[in-house]
């Protein structure tokens, strides 16, 4: 398989979920600003959306959205403890939180990659506190999100929350959610993904 990616953009979610199952996989940068690939070729040739990630499947097709290629990544590696099993409630809960995370924190990052200002930004930053601020809540009594196992909606959060730090938000001010980053910071997939994506992981400001 080869995954699309672009440093520090929600590509990173996969990236870390597929150095956690272990799967063989390549890797092919993209410049968001260009959509040129790292071999140079036009990104657009292979998503015309030009958004990352896509995943390259072994025959040759290609799979988008960063939740859906997670749950295939996960179960094509058999870890139901990254996404539990099929009809379970549990998957349900997991699946629950990436749609949350997908529509209230990576969309709601989209205008400050757009680059609004003045009170458009205001109200931008006041509603990712306000998710920062609930999330906060919720981790105050479990390690992770759906309670004391890292799963894929993990991975994914600690991308957009990262994006928190990135984008000055004054992320100390909420100490769950840092000690959450922190502990999947020390993470093995985490720490070889962020090793392989390299110089400080500097994210696009196109949008991702």
């Amino acid at each position: 398989m080869k995954l699309y990616y672009s440093p520090g953009a929600s590509s990173l979610a996969v990236h870390i979920l597929l150095r956690e199952t272990a799967l063989s996989f390549s890797l092919c940068r993209v410049d968001l600003a260009t959509h040129l690939t790292s071999r140079g070729g036009d990104y657009y040739e292979i998503n015309p959306h030009g958004q990352v990630p896509i995943l390259e499947l072994d025959d040759g097709s290609h799979l988008t959205q960063q939740a859906i290629i997670a749950q295939y990544v996960c179960d094509l590696a058999g870890r139901t403890d990254l996404m539990p099993q099929a009809g379970s409630m549990e998957r349900y809960r997991v699946m629950e939180w990436q749609n949350h995370i997908a529509t209230e924190l990576h969309k709601g990052f989209s205008p400050l990659f757009w680059r609004v200002a003045g009170a458009a930004r205001d109200i931008v930053i006041h509603r990712l506190h306000r998710q920062f601020r609930r999330l906060d809540e919720h981790l105050s009594d479990q390690v992770f999100l759906t309670g004391h196992q890292f799963t894929a909606a993990d991975a994914y959060l600690f991308v957009m929350a990262s994006w928190g730090t990135w984008f000055e938000l004054d992320m100390p001010r909420y100490p769950h959610l840092r000690q959450y980053l922190e502990t999947i910071g020390h993470r093995a997939s985490v720490i070889s993904a962020l090793a392989a994506e390299g110089e400080g992981l500097v994210i696009s400001r196109a949008y991702t």
